[in-house]
């Protein structure tokens, strides 16, 4: 099968172009050559911007597009335009922001979805973001035809590759060992799909031609922070770790957020990270074992990606402040 990846070369993409490799589709990769690995075998790289110019695309037939960093609506319909319908079936990247907050856990694709923004806005915030992946669904939708088209509605997306550190945060933060900050509630929900395993399944889904709404979760329900936490422990912790739950609503009265915590929900329950993965685990996803993903994350890390991290996350010392005033209390 000829398959087209829209944004394929980091993270997400490049997982589900190595599953497309694979699984022995002949894959082109279109991005804005900003990354380009060498180790990418096997895939043709097309260079565009697709806020500028698809002409590349131009006379080029695919049996099926995977559109990997749609964020606007805009893009969904320039896409469109370029690939003529020569592009077959097609697979949107979205979100499970796109889901109304709810009080309980197991929304489904079906649970009722946030009121988008007026379609002159394209600025991405943390406001915005669910909003105008609704809107990017809706246009896909117009362009395709619901027969033609399949969504994903992933959670957060995590192991190895992941340049957002949100997920190796914690890998690296409880492999280093000592005594461990861990944000509260421990039971606020999280969840969470390895990128390879998600990689794997929606390339199934685009070479099967299943078209509909999935949510993409690798995590079933209940799993929230301590879960994770413990999880992660359990797997690449040193003799004398431990976690030391504070008060979350207390953490942030003293400033710290989700940019110094990564994943965290900053002291409330956000139930669209509670929804339910029965559809995807119908269709073919199959989460590998949550302590693969973390020593795979560890070994990336230890590759020397650590080096890249950002310097957002909550500093040692910081730590260590806040632990000794929360134990003072």
């Amino acid at each position: 099968m000829r398959m087209l990846l829209i944004g394929g070369t980091r993270f997400v993409g490049r997982a589900m172009a190595e599953a497309a490799v694979a699984a022995g589709h002949d894959v082109t990769v279109l991005h804005r050559g900003r990354t380009n690995p060498a180790d990418m075998a096997g895939v043709e790289h097309l260079t565009a911007d697709r806020d500028q110019d698809l002409s590349v695309l131009s006379g080029r037939e695919y049996d099926a597009t995977v559109d990997v960093c749609a964020y606007v609506p805009r893009q969904v319909d320039a896409l469109a335009d370029a690939l003529g319908g020569r592009g077959g079936h097609s697979v949107l990247v979205s979100t499970v922001s796109v889901y109304t907050d709810a009080d309980a856990p197991g929304l489904t694709e079906e649970s009722p979805l946030v009121e988008p923004p007026p379609p002159t806005v394209e600025e991405v915030t943390g406001e915005t973001y669910g909003g105008l992946k609704v809107l990017c669904e809706r246009a896909a939708t117009a362009a395709y035809g619901e027969e033609h088209l399949t969504i994903v509605r992933p959670t957060y997306v995590v192991g190895p590759e992941d340049y957002t550190y949100r997920f190796p945060y914690w890998v690296g933060r409880i492999a280093a060992g000592g005594d461990v900050l861990a944000p509260g509630p421990a039971a606020s929900p999280v969840q969470l799909v390895d990128a390879r395993d998600m990689g794997a399944w929606t390339t199934e889904l685009a070479a099967s031609r299943t078209a509909g709404v999935y949510n993409g979760i690798g995590t079933e329900l209940p799993f929230g922070f301590r879960d994770m936490l413990d999880a992660v422990a359990a797997t690449v912790a040193p003799p004398g770790t431990s976690l030391t739950w504070v008060d979350g609503r207390w953490l942030a009265d003293q400033g710290v957020g989700a940019q110094d915590l990564p994943l965290w929900s900053e002291g409330g329950d956000e139930w669209v990270l509670a929804a339910s993965n029965a559809r995807a685990l119908a269709t073919g996803l199959r989460p590998r074992p949550f302590a693969d993903t973390v020593t795979d994350t560890l070994q990336w890390l230890r590759r020397g990606a650590a080096a890249s991290a950002p310097d957002t996350a909550l500093t040692a010392e910081r730590e260590a402040q806040l632990l000794e005033a929360w134990g003072a209390r």
